[in-house]
């Protein structure tokens, strides 16, 4: 059976992009095929439900004019489109700078394969309207996805987790929801080990994070505001200043933002570097150098360099598993 999260893509790609009520029964063959018929309907109404609670105006209505009994489903482009919004130059480029940032890689994938699927089916689409659900914001942890649906199913997670050098611990969390502050991703729940409320940095999670036990497990606090909680249980960001060599002709946004540059100098390897000085206070500045591959090298401060060399560790880790 399909993932939620592609699942739920490809029926909201499939109402989206017909130009007609699509059937219970093709929406079953297509996209639900060897569910049972309780299990069928039992996906079917809680996915439209979760389509419709996330503000997806799902029409129903009589998919043949010749018969008035054959109801289809459908999303009507014009609802679903949002009003025009006027922004003033500064907020149009802040928009535009956010969008290019993040893109969540799986969203992007179950959007390929929803209409590779439609399209093979014979499904007459129209993709124009998919610039409606284009995925421009996402997270490249890779814990974000389960952190995120633990959290609408009210699912236990249990997860490694890693503070600087220290070996990493299992932590056991019934998520409340995932926020970003300070430019960093975040678990916001409740700590089983501990017995209250805790914040996880996503990027601090090794290995794969694990959704135990059945769906609906907890009940999330009334009037909880996850944003809240993690701005106050999250550490003020301590403005860091970074000593970085970077190689001739790149790291050209690095190099906008250095309080210094130093062209010409020696650096490990062969070939020569350029020695500039960041100043970053509310960004993931190991992540940023990372980015950048082997044209950066970390002198100072030692801290930052056991950062880049830890991930890349685990990066290592998880290739050879």
């Amino acid at each position: 059976m399909a993932h939620k999260t592609e699942r739920l893509m490809n029926l909201l790609i499939m109402l989206l992009v017909q130009r007609h009520y699509v059937t219970k029964d093709r929406i079953r063959d297509i996209l639900y095929p060897g569910a049972s018929d309780d299990a069928f309907e039992k996906m079917f109404e809680r996915d439209k439900e979760e389509l419709r609670s996330l503000g997806v105006p799902i029409d129903v209505g009589g998919s043949d004019p010749l018969f008035g009994d054959d109801y289809g489903y459908r999303i009507v482009q014009s609802e679903f489109a949002l009003p025009d919004i006027s922004l003033s130059a500064d907020e149009a480029a802040v928009v535009s700078l956010a969008t290019k940032v993040w893109e969540h890689a799986r969203l992007a994938e179950a959007t390929t394969d929803a209409v590779r699927k439609l399209t093979a089916a014979g499904v007459e689409l129209d993709v124009a309207a998919l610039d409606l659900v284009q995925p421009r914001l996402g997270a490249d942890e890779p814990a974000f996805e389960v952190f995120l649906e633990a959290a609408q199913e009210r699912s236990e997670v249990d997860f490694e987790y890693q503070r600087g050098t220290s070996p990493a611990v299992t932590r056991h969390l019934q998520p409340w929801g995932v926020v970003r502050s300070s430019g960093r991703w975040y678990a916001v729940g409740f700590d089983t080990d501990r017995g209250e409320e805790r914040v996880f940095r996503l990027s601090r999670v090794r290995g794969e994070a694990r959704k135990v036990g059945e769906p609906g497990a907890y009940d999330i606090p009334a009037g909880t505001d996850v944003r809240a909680v993690a701005g106050r249980l999250t550490a003020p960001v301590v403005e860091t200043t970074a000593v970085v060599l970077v190689r001739p002709g790149t790291g050209h946004p690095l190099r906008r933002a250095a309080s210094s540059v130093e062209h010409d100098v020696t650096g490990p390897g062969d070939g020569r570097w350029d020695r500039i000085v960041l100043s970053r206070g509310s960004v993931d500045l190991a992540a940023e150098l990372l980015s950048h591959g082997p044209d950066v090298y970390v002198e100072e401060p030692p801290e930052l360099r056991e950062q880049v060399v830890g991930r890349l560790d685990a990066l290592l880790a998880e290739v050879d598993r």
